[in-house]
């Protein structure tokens, strides 16, 4: 099937995301005050859902759609089975990429960094804010592993369901969170003519020169430019 016709105009240049318009020259500032808007936005279901790419050791890339559950100046946090496909990955390779993309609002957020597990007494306590039928849901599932049908998943959530409903559920090992430590973050604003505007901070090295071509500083080792679309 040929999508060559596909197209969408975006908003127009009116809307033009110029440096001059930073809430803040910190990126985790400025992605807050886009989070807020994606999450008060009605078409918008899920602000929080994300693309997180992982890669293998040799570099065979992965990517699948998580939930953020938080996010500060040390990075950004998720949740997951450390036996899944991306936790085994991040074991022998731990970086990671991750996109948020609000369509009605014609943005996207690319993030780059290193990833680090959360300390197992932040996953616990997250695991058991959760509802107990997520936390069971859990436990059920050996993520990323092969089942022999649906029955089999059902059969052992409610051996689980009886089991635990009037105990607390264990967290088990093979779950936990993992933090995002960002040293790129971009922020992509959808403009007409396929000019759009993509804004993006890197946090400097050790060592490096204070600034280079183009670059501007910013707040806390950080410095930002404008890319070509």
């Amino acid at each position: 099937m040929d999508l060559s016709c596909m197209r969408k105009e975006y908003k127009g240049d009116e809307e033009s995301f110029e440096e001059s318009q930073l809430v803040s020259l910190d990126p985790i500032k400025q992605f807050g005050n886009w989070f807020d808007e994606a999450a008060k936005c009605p078409e918008i279901s899920e602000p929080n859902a994300m693309c997180i790419a992982t890669a293998t050791k040799d570099g065979r890339p992965s990517a699948r759609m998580v939930l953020l559950k938080g996010y500060s100046n040390e990075g950004f946090r998720f949740f997951t089975n450390y036996k899944s496909r991306k936790g085994s990955e991040l074991d022998s390779n731990p970086y990671a990429s991750l996109v948020f993309y609000w369509e009605p609002l014609h943005r996207q957020i690319r993030i780059e960094g290193d990833v680090e597990r959360l300390p197992t007494e932040a996953s616990i306590e997250y695991f058991h804010s959760r509802p107990k039928s997520s936390q069971i849901g859990a436990v059920v599932s050996r993520q990323s592993t092969p089942v022999p049908n649906r029955d089999y998943l059902r059969q052992k959530n409610a051996e689980l369901e009886e089991k635990y409903k009037d105990t607390e559920v264990p967290m088990p090992d093979y779950w936990g969170g993992y933090v995002v430590k960002p040293y790129l973050i971009e922020f992509w604003q959808g403009q007409t003519v396929r000019l759009h505007d993509r804004i993006v901070f890197t946090k400097q090295k050790d060592g490096e020169p204070e600034l280079g071509e183009f670059q501007h500083a910013a707040e806390g080792g950080w410095v930002y430019q404008r890319l070509s679309p």
